[in-house]
């Protein structure tokens, strides 16, 4: 017997035949979006998103940390540059005459000598002195002498004044005492009336003739070679002897007269100043063979362009080598004024000086009372 249906299913029966039919959501069907709300992102595009800012920052990181380390070598060869010093252009002086350095270009390329090396002051010194060679080509002894015992006698008389007061002075005496015995033999007061005008003539009287009696008694007359001899002569010390053996015998040594000494200090090539130490310290900055010519070369410039007073600075071709620049006039015109330099018309300290001097340019120096 067939069952009849309840009244509540057939009632549900009914609603579903009623109710539409509901299809399911396709994949690519766009989400209706909420007000306020963001819509979810598809995984695939946060990943993609995700792996490119990765690659950003890992490219940032790398660009910074090639950055920090070049830096560095970037900083430091800048600061290189800006440190390394402008290439120094040769200094060369002129062959025949002083050279106008401009006062501006000069301190720039000096050294100061306390800061130096033993090897940078020994390069100095010698382009120093390479430099007074070319200024001065012919320089030479600035006594009057035609041998041996004329040029010590001639360099004991010149204590205490000049070389020209002594070249006007010495002809009288060796045309009247020209040998030693001559001299050891002469009246005293005739030979302190021709000294007269050197100054220190009774003083003076007395070394010449005491050493020419030396020589006749101990050396038979003749001036000995040796530094040990020549320093036992009355009035001859070490200054004197090497002008001797290096003048008249060709052995080399250095003169330390007044000039050498204040130009040695000024060229800070040593603080000493005692004459020996001089010697010595100077003499270790340059080959022997180069002493007799360099003490020429020292004692020129001394009297002609670096005087003690007033050094002509702004016309010394020296002057970008000198410590001591600017202790004198350093405009160059100026500086002109204060040389006394033959080439500028002024004559040389020696009645006859040498061929190549004469040769030059230079002028001999006028004799006694001609004015």
């Amino acid at each position: 017997m067939e069952k009849k249906p309840t009244a509540r299913a057939s009632r549900a029966a009914s609603e579903e035949k009623s109710a539409p039919a509901r299809k399911a959501p396709a994949e690519d069907a766009p989400v209706e979006k909420t007000p306020g709300k963001k819509a979810p992102a598809k995984k695939t595009t946060v990943r993609k998103t995700a792996a490119k800012k990765t690659a950003e920052q890992k490219q940032k990181a790398t660009a910074k940390a090639t950055a920090a380390a070049t830096a560095p070598a970037a900083d430091k060869a800048a600061a290189l540059v800006k440190k390394a010093p402008s290439a120094k252009k040769p200094l060369i002086a002129p062959v025949k005459a002083t050279a106008a350095v401009k006062a501006t270009a000069v301190r720039t390329v000096v050294k100061p000598a306390k800061d130096e090396s033993r090897t940078a002051l020994v390069r100095r010194a010698r382009r120093i002195n390479r430099e007074l060679a070319e200024v001065f080509p012919y320089a030479h002894p600035e006594l009057d002498f035609e041998n041996p015992f004329q040029l010590v006698v001639a360099t004991v008389l010149s204590a205490q004044t000049t070389d020209l007061r002594v070249n006007q002075t010495t002809p009288a005496l060796f045309a009247k005492y020209p040998t030693p015995e001559d001299l050891a033999a002469a009246s005293p007061e005739e030979v302190e009336e021709i000294l007269r005008p050197c100054g220190f003539f009774r003083a003076k009287t007395r070394s010449v003739m005491g050493l020419s009696r030396v020589l006749v008694e101990d050396f038979g007359g003749e001036v000995p070679g040796r530094l040990e001899d020549l320093v036992k002569l009355p009035g001859v010390g070490r200054k004197t002897a090497f002008v001797v053996l290096g003048n008249a015998f060709g052995r080399p040594g250095i003169t330390v007269d007044t000039h050498f000494q204040r130009l040695v200090r000024r060229w800070r090539w040593t603080g000493e100043t005692d004459p020996d130490k001089i010697e010595a310290a100077v003499g270790a900055l340059f080959p022997k063979s180069d002493w007799t010519d360099l003490s020429h070369h020292v004692i020129w410039h001394g009297r002609r362009i670096c005087h003690a007073r007033k050094p002509a600075c702004g016309a010394c071709p020296i002057a970008p080598l000198c410590p001591a620049y600017g202790e004198g006039e350093t405009d160059p015109e100026k500086a002109k004024k204060l040389l006394k330099y033959e080439k500028g018309g002024l004559p040389g300290q020696r009645l006859k000086p040498p061929q190549a001097y004469l040769d030059a340019g230079g002028r001999p120096a006028p004799p006694l009372g001609a004015g």
